[in-house]
């Protein structure tokens, strides 16, 4: 076989995967408002399971109501939803698939806020720089809460039969509010020094740990870097933490027990490195911006930016620090490689990865143990299949556009880069694919 390594299981403390290509954490608004899942997830969370990964980690799952990021996301929250993910779960493994539920809490960055909750909770009461959501210091009792939250989200994912679950450590979200010394400014026993920061996600992993036992696979995701000084127009001030700083937490992670570390980039989202793009694609966002226009205190402002001269600066300025576009494949392989070389658990990179050779590499080389992918996943959801038979790269490959993350805040998710299709109507007929089969016949 042309690229042996990417199909060779890769074994965990508690689980095996088929081989080392993972979905990432992507999904739409498939859901109903109040939380409860649909058989439109189902269907989409199927496809890549037959499209031939490894293992699927869900969407950003929410622990609680006030940790969501946006509406119409099935989340995790009460012991009501746990046949839903059973019925995913039993769906994916048809497929000798695994499902890894991610854990999640937005903190202070969202989307859209939901009706109940105007107001977010984080490590800071700072509002979120990117759309200016509003949110308050977490008190010491709203913090054990939030832990108790994720462990009993942990217990529900177990009894749904599903494989394990992520922490979603990365990408400017609530547990990445408290590491991030660019966001946390607590002068408690959860702010200041590092191991002060790492305080609520381990006492989340001791409390998971406490909840489903030692033999229930865990894993963490984390952005090996901050980069929190990314868009200088935006003032944000330092950069954030640093490699050795989170190679540090992967160590205590791992002492906590966590199974595998899961590794990204930047305090917020979307982030220039992350999702890292050909351009940005500024026409989309200023149409599909005006659903957010109500919901944060910088709304407005963006919603006016991405529009005429305004939106081509934003651009530019947006794209120098997004990097060249040749380099987004594997562009945080030498931060995996690092943590890698800390711990003595497996370690995923994420990060644009669609060349079955460059994946070889990077598993061959010691880069990483496996790697996870949405966007090419997106674009063409057999790649993994692709690569099986001996090719190297899609025949269209995904072009970074970003245009499916742009359009998913009011549209359903899918590819919507139009010039990978013969028609508008064919790309329209492949977004609209996840909608078969029907939740109903009537």
């Amino acid at each position: 076989m042309a690229f042996e390594p990417i199909f060779q299981p890769l074994a965990f403390r508690n689980l095996t995967v088929k081989n080392r290509i993972f979905r990432s954490n992507v999904s739409g608004r498939f859901d109903n408002y109040d939380g409860s899942g649909t058989q439109t997830r189902i269907n989409w969370e199927t496809k890549f399971a037959k499209g031939g990964v490894g293992a699927i980690i869900s969407s950003f799952v929410p622990v609680h109501l006030r940790g969501r990021i946006v509406p119409n996301y099935a989340m995790i929250d009460d012991d009501r939803h746990i046949p839903f993910w059973r019925a995913v779960g039993r769906a994916v493994h048809e497929h000798d698939c695994k499902f890894i539920l991610q854990l999640s809490h937005g903190g202070r960055q969202r989307d859209i806020n939901g009706i109940e909750y105007p107001i977010g909770l984080s490590s800071t009461s700072k509002a979120d720089p990117i759309h200016g959501f509003r949110c308050e210091a977490m008190t010491k009792a709203q913090i054990a809460e939030a832990v108790a939250c994720f462990a009993e989200g942990a217990r529900r994912a177990r009894e749904a039969g599903l494989d394990g679950v992520e922490l979603h450590g990365a990408n400017g979200y609530l547990i990445t509010q408290f590491l991030s010394s660019a966001i946390n400014d607590r002068k408690d026993e959860y702010g200041g020094p590092l191991e002060n920061r790492a305080r609520f996600v381990l006492e989340v992993v001791r409390a998971i740990r406490a909840k489903v036992g030692s033999d229930f696979h865990l894993q963490m995701k984390i952005s090996a870097q901050d980069f929190d000084d990314a868009l200088a127009f935006l003032n944000m001030g330092p950069s954030g933490n640093t490699l050795a700083e989170s190679v540090q937490v992967a160590k205590w992670l791992v002492e906590a027990g966590v199974d595998a570390l899961h590794v990204s980039t930047g305090s917020f989202f979307p982030h220039p490195r992350n999702p890292a793009g050909a351009d940005l694609p500024v026409e989309d966002l200023a149409k599909s911006y005006d659903t957010m226009v109500s919901s944060g205190e910088r709304t407005f402002a963006n919603f006016l930016l991405f529009h005429g001269v305004s939106g081509a600066l934003a651009r530019s300025a947006w794209n120098r620090a997004a990097g060249p576009a040749d380099e987004i494949e594997g562009k945080n392989l030498p931060d995996a490689r690092a943590i890698k070389a800390a711990v003595n658990v497996p370690v995923i990179c994420t990060g644009g990865f669609q060349t079955a050779s460059v994946i070889t590499k990077a598993i061959t080389a010691g880069d990483c143990d496996a790697v996870s992918m949405a966007r090419p996943l997106i674009a063409n959801n057999d790649l993994v299949h692709a690569f099986r038979r001996g090719e190297d790269r899609a025949d269209k490959p995904c072009t970074y556009c970003n245009r499916c993350l742009v359009n998913v805040v009011e549209n359903p998710l899918g590819c919507y880069d139009e010039s990978r299709f013969p028609s508008r109507q064919a790309m329209i007929a492949q977004i609209m694919s996840v909608f078969t089969p029907p939740p109903f016949v009537s």
